[in-house]
């Protein structure tokens, strides 16, 4: 139920783009059964909205943090929203 759901909204900035951080997201995303989206944007930063139990969308939150080994996540901006459980399992979108 949606009210079980933490939303997340995060911007990655950095060396995100071209180094394997979308698929690593969604990857990582199936594994802790969270749903959402990815995509690139314009400015060259990674968007990522998800919704999960708050203790797996936290991890999730850790490893956008890290990202893969090819990615330097210079920043990382978080904003919860209300959680509406309408998301599809996590797709890269762009």
């Amino acid at each position: 139920m949606a009210e079980h759901l933490v939303r997340i909204r995060a911007t990655a900035r950095g060396r995100v783009q071209m180094v394997g951080y979308r698929a690593f997201v969604q990857q990582h995303a199936q594994e802790l059964g969270i749903r959402g989206e990815v995509a690139n944007r314009p400015d060259g930063s990674v968007e990522v909205v998800m919704e999960g139990p708050r203790p797996a969308v936290e991890r999730m939150t850790e490893l956008l943090r890290r990202g893969p080994s090819f990615a330097r996540v210079e920043q990382l901006d978080v904003h919860e929203e209300a959680a509406r459980g309408a998301l599809p399992p996590m797709r890269v979108t762009s």
